[in-house]
């Protein structure tokens, strides 16, 4: 009496090719995790060195004075870090009623490389 087996399974070859899908897949998911983490704290470090740029220049408005200094340098608090700015003054081609003053944040005390700039154009009072 012959036996018909009428079981059919996946073949190794299948098995394999299947863990290859998934495997793909598992690192593509991991890579584009990591690429999101690392995205979402460069976006937060703009934000709040923009936050700590336009203090600076709504400081320099509120005080008024003129003239407005070049190269000042300082510090802020802000979100549990501190930041450190630079202005830079530069004078228009109005002379010396309107001037551009460039603020750069960094996150680091040496000054080496800036977070983001933010300018604005300022006049005499």
């Amino acid at each position: 009496m012959k036996r018909i087996n009428n079981k059919r399974g996946f073949t190794i070859l299948e098995v394999i090719v299947a863990m290859a899908i998934l495997a793909t897949a598992g690192v593509a998911i991991v890579q584009s995790s990591s690429v999101h983490i690392n995205n979402q704290d460069r976006l937060q470090q703009l934000m709040i060195g923009n936050w700590v740029a336009n203090n600076q220049l709504n400081t320099l408005l509120i005080e008024k004075e003129w003239p407005i200094k070049k190269n000042k340098k300082g510090d802020a608090e802000m979100a549990g870090t501190t930041w450190y700015w630079q202005q830079k003054v530069v004078e228009t081609s109005f002379g010396e009623e309107l001037v551009a003053v460039t603020i750069s944040v960094y996150s680091d005390a040496g000054y080496e490389s800036y977070v983001t700039e933010m300018t604005s154009y300022i006049g005499k009072p």
